[in-house]
């Protein structure tokens, strides 16, 4: 099953249709972040696990992926959900049943930006051939689609990982592009954080020099988990300078929002595009780098 003509995402209705094909693994990717909104988060961000909901009840055949407690580098506290080791990538995916010739589609329950860091990695390690689910579980509920809670044992597969470093950026490759007209740098958080106000979520507040904002929230509708409609997605990149760019990197606070943005940059056939790992939770965390502030 062949998912390149529908440019990384798919509706409630497709998948519907497809669900039990064999060849098509679906995976809810959910993570947490409980108060992030909240004024104890200058305490420190709370992660926590989405597993929990989804044992409660998921998409009918369903596996689920832990971003949080399977596929991130917790080893590092400079990032919030670092890119593992390629082994270790594999491990996972092999064990729920995705391999080099599997067709996978990819959801969560709130904004799809944790379905689009699963996607995101995914492509990281050599693998095309994922979707996400415009709409999300939000979507199949309303509609109400096929849900239950039982755990579907799949087989086995062999995900063979072959790392794609023009899609990783590092510090110093966003550091370079700092000072390069030709890279656009797009910071995904609210245009609060964006400007560097309260509250401190990381070590230090504000955004990375010459970068540009375009809040997830512009690019996703918070209350129906759909993407933005691609004729308004390019109109909304446009206005801050895409066009002209020989590159972009994308960037947040921790690496997940800015994966929803270069899943749509990617839609939109823009071939250049990269997710800076560390985003804010790294650069804000060395007082080295140069941080800019207040309205852009």
């Amino acid at each position: 099953m062949d998912l390149s003509p529908h440019k990384y995402l798919v509706d409630t209705e497709w998948l519907a249709e497809h669900l039990h094909n064999e060849n098509l693994v679906v995976v809810e990717a959910t993570s947490l972040l409980p108060n992030y909104f909240e004024d104890t988060v200058t305490e420190g961000i709370e992660k926590e696990s989405g597993k929990k909901s989804w044992e409660q009840d998921h998409i009918s055949g369903s596996t689920y992926v832990g971003i949080l407690e399977e596929i991130s580098d917790t080893q590092n506290d400079r990032f919030m959900y670092g890119l593992p080791s390629a082994e270790r990538f594999a491990a996972v995916m092999s064990r729920n049943g995705i391999g080099n010739d599997t067709a996978v589609v990819i959801y969560d329950r709130s904004t799809n930006m944790w379905a689009a860091r699963l996607w995101w990695m995914l492509r990281v390690f050599g693998f095309d051939n994922a979707v996400v689910l415009d709409g999300g579980y939000t979507k199949w509920l309303e509609e109400n689609r096929a849900v239950d809670s039982q755990v579907t044992t799949r087989v086995s597969a062999n995900f063979i990982p072959e790392f794609q470093p023009q899609m990783f950026a590092d510090q110093n490759r966003v550091l370079d592009a700092t000072m390069n007209d030709n890279t656009c740098l797009i910071n995904a958080l609210l245009p609060d954080e964006f400007e560097g106000k309260p509250p401190q979520r990381y070590k230090r507040s504000g955004r990375i020099p010459s970068s540009v904002n375009v809040p997830f929230t512009t690019t996703v509708n918070i209350d129906s988990q759909l993407y933005e409609d691609d004729l308004n997605a390019m109109s909304t990149f446009k206005k801050v300078g895409v066009s002209g760019a020989e590159e972009i990197i994308c960037y947040c606070g921790g690496g997940i929002a800015a994966c929803s943005t270069a899943l749509i940059l990617a839609r939109l056939g823009f071939d250049r595009v990269s997710v800076y790992d560390g985003s804010m939770s790294e650069w804000g965390a060395d007082s080295a780098l140069p941080l800019d502030s207040g309205t852009a």
